[in-house]
């Protein structure tokens, strides 16, 4: 006998940390749970070019879409850096009040400054992020870094030793949920 085909549809999904909605394309929703996306931030940062990573959940009929990282890409970074200017770059896990996290920093100078200038930034920045995510879970910690807030406190603290052009956190994921 003859078996009945099954026609793919769009399901709608829910991102509740940006307000916005987007629709997948599976046989059922059930099929849709656990499934990973890429959804392109750019347009809602207005050019800040900013990838999520975000992991689908499905209760009943509806699925939300929740952020496991966060990623600028490297064309808009390459289009922050101009001549005569140094970066500074980091990666460390540390923990947040509900998950282990992977953090890395990136920041610009506004010139050249020396080894040591750099280092100091760099453990500074390390210090500053560890204390302000220790007591945040990691929903409160994507909007605050979507709405520029953590970097905006890290360059003020950071202009102390220099001066920066950019402050930005590069990459930003989950690597173990509790």
């Amino acid at each position: 006998m003859a078996q009945a085909k099954k026609k793919k549809r769009f399901f709608d999904v829910e991102i509740p940390m940006i307000n916005r909605e987007t629709q997948l394309q599976g046989y059922e929703v059930e099929e849709l749970d656990g499934r990973f996306v890429k959804y392109d931030l750019t347009r809602i940062l207005k050019g800040k070019s900013v990838i999520a990573t975000l992991k689908i959940k499905v209760d009943g009929k509806e699925a939300k879409a929740f952020p496991r990282g966060i990623k600028l890409t490297p064309y808009f970074l390459r289009r922050m850096m101009r001549k005569g200017t140094n970066y500074v770059e980091d990666s460390f896990s540390t923990s947040c009040k509900d998950a282990t996290v992977r953090v890395k920093p990136f920041l610009i100078t506004r010139r050249k400054v020396s080894r040591a200038i750099r280092k100091a930034l760099r453990e500074k920045a390390r210090e500053e992020l560890i204390n302000y995510l220790k007591e945040r879970k990691t929903e409160e910690v994507f909007s605050e870094i979507l709405d520029n807030r953590i970097q905006k406190t890290l360059s003020l603290t950071l202009k102390k030793i220099y001066p920066l052009s950019l402050c930005e956190i590069r990459v930003f994921k989950i690597e173990n949920k509790e």
